[in-house]
């Protein structure tokens, strides 16, 4: 199993998807395939990223497979206070939302009144 990535983002957004494909692809043709990809999708993607999108092309008709959050199994919390250890939902019948909980998350660069770094 080989494994790529692809990340979109700034430094206020990031996103990012692991592909896994049975047969190798040396790096520089991958990154011509999802150029040749973006170009074709960028002004007509429904999902919610053009990672996401790129990605569902590559599994339609490259033989990459999206680790999405959708087709996991199971997610596990780990952290050493042992509280904090637990299996966390990934049913969306657990969760409000009709499509499944949300796993995004924004970084947030923030800086206390008055604090100075060294």
């Amino acid at each position: 199993m080989f494994f790529y990535e692809l990340r979109e983002g700034d430094d206020d957004i990031f996103a990012d998807v692991i592909l896994v494909r049975e047969e190798e692809m040396d790096a520089d043709s991958f990154f011509e395939l999802v150029q040749e990809i973006r170009r074709q999708v960028q002004d007509s993607f429904t999902q919610q990223t053009l990672v996401e999108a790129i990605a569902e092309e590559l599994e339609r008709g490259y033989e990459f497979i999206p680790i999405l959050d959708e087709r996991l199994s199971a997610s596990v919390n780990v952290s050493k206070t042992e509280d904090d250890n637990y299996l966390a939902s990934i049913d969306s019948d657990d969760d409000d939302d009709p499509d499944g909980p949300d796993y995004r998350g924004i970084f947030v660069d923030f800086q206390p009144d008055g604090f100075r770094p060294n």
